[in-house]
């Protein structure tokens, strides 16, 4: 028994030991399968998103979608929704249109439903157009247009000429006006009202050869006096002498109907920046031309464009009846635009489309500004419309109208070009005379008091 002990007690001893190391090993093993397993399962995902990708990318290319068509609600054939781009990169102008390469044909819907209007483009030839030649040649500029401004005048007027045919269509009730082209038309800026002089002639460049500016013009056209068929050309860029070929067919019409019709064009200059410029325009009225004429053969015709400035001075520029309050205390002027009187007919129907705008001036500097409503198609409006107005009050002296003054401005409204200013008046300023003059001292002398004066209105 003694001789044995020493031997159980080693063999118990490793027992011991091996039973704490195996468990550490196996933990270890398993730590070590389990992070080969990690790294292996990675390596096959990461191997599995490069093979898809690469995949997709190898599709070949799709093509775009056709595009979708609208459904009209009323049954009619779908529409397709697509835009063409301009051949020039610039956008047109309101109704306009760039030159085209090839003929067109367009179709407008008028307010009247008994008629309707085409619109073609043919090609410009100067047969039986009834406009005089000159003998001599003149020097042309590169764009065709005349190097010469007084020659341009004496041929085709200050403003240029436009030249149409016209051409009636019996089986279809039919008018159809050829606009064809103008000649000699103004260079741009040539308006005085836009800041330049009309009488400044033409540039000169290094050379000493006369070199006018061009113009990107269209023309606007209608039948009066409805005003329901409104139609307009494409620009021609850069040019003084433009030449459209546009056909215009109004459906509809009779003979009976066209002898007391006119046609009016508006001659205009592109803007790209503002309101397009007012060259000019042509009333022909259809009563002067042999109606049965023009039933049979296509007759060329020329007329001189006239500027619309001249319908002012020939009839004045009308009254404004104006009351004013001024109210110390609460240093404040009161202005009532009333009514304006006479105005001068600014369309060819005869009527305008007026507003006033107020501008109240400090030491002669605008300080604010109002305007009333449009009145649309009248001569005589009525505008009862206050405004009222916050005097600047001095130092120790409070408010006065001590270099105080009004300014008011009657203009006529127009959609399409800028607004044409029919007359000014000046109230309390250096340059207001008469009545003006009159009414202001009134004003100012007698406080809260509300006073009412007619008043013509001055260029």
């Amino acid at each position: 028994m003694g001789d044995h002990g020493p031997d159980m007690n080693i063999l118990e001893t490793d027992y011991v030991v091996l039973i704490s190391v195996v468990p550490a090993v196996l933990g270890l093993t398993a730590a070590a399968i389990l992070a080969v397993t990690a790294c292996f399962c990675a390596r096959r995902f990461r191997r599995q998103k490069k093979k898809a990708g690469h995949e997709v990318s190898s599709l070949p290319f799709q093509p775009p979608r056709p595009p979708r068509a609208v459904r009209s609600p009323s049954g009619q054939p779908p529409q397709y929704l697509k835009k063409s781009p301009s051949p020039t990169g610039i956008k047109p102008p309101p109704g306009g249109h760039l030159p085209a390469q090839s003929p067109t044909e367009q179709s407008c819907i008028p307010t009247n439903p008994t008629a309707t209007i085409t619109t073609t483009t043919t090609k410009y030839s100067e047969e039986n157009e009834l406009t005089p030649k000159k003998s001599h040649l003149e020097p042309k500029s590169p764009d065709g247009d005349t190097l010469d401004g007084n020659d341009n005048e004496t041929e085709y007027g200050k403003l240029g000429s436009i030249v149409f045919k016209l051409r009636y269509l019996a089986d279809r009730n039919a008018l159809v006006v050829s606009v064809v082209r103008c000649r000699g038309l103004p260079g741009k800026n040539h308006n005085s009202s836009n800041g330049s002089d009309p009488s400044a002639g033409p540039l000169c460049n290094g050379n000493g050869n006369i070199k006018q500016t061009a113009t990107d013009p269209y023309v606007k056209l209608q039948l009066l006096p409805d005003k329901q068929h409104k139609v307009k050309t494409r620009v021609v860029r850069n040019t003084r002498n433009p030449v459209y070929d546009e056909d215009f067919t109004f459906y509809g019409l009779t003979l009976n109907e066209l002898a007391g019709m006119s046609l009016h064009f508006v001659v205009l200059s592109f803007d790209r920046y503002s309101r397009d410029d007012v060259i000019g325009e042509v009333v022909c009225p259809l009563s002067g031309i042999d109606l049965q004429q023009i039933e049979n053969q296509q007759v060329a015709l020329s007329r001189e464009i006239q500027p619309r400035s001249l319908k002012i001075r020939a009839q004045g520029r009308g009254e404004l009846l104006i009351s004013l309050c001024w109210q110390p205390a609460a240093a404040r002027l009161t202005v009532v635009l009333l009514k304006a009187r006479n105005l001068p007919r600014m369309d060819v129907t005869g009527l305008a489309d007026p507003y006033v705008k107020i501008y109240l001036l400090y030491n002669g500097q605008r300080i604010a500004k109002k305007k009333t409503h449009v009145k649309k198609r009248t001569l005589s409006p009525v505008f009862n419309e206050s405004f009222a107005f916050d005097i600047p009050s001095m130092e120790g002296s409070g408010a006065t109208l001590e270099g105080v003054s009004l300014e008011l401005m009657l203009l006529d409204w127009d959609r399409v070009t800028k607004n044409e200013v029919i007359g000014r008046l000046e109230l309390g300023g250096p340059r207001s005379t008469g009545s003006a003059l009159n009414h202001w001292k009134e004003v100012c002398n007698s406080p809260r008091r509300q006073i009412a004066d007619w008043h013509k209105l001055r260029e």
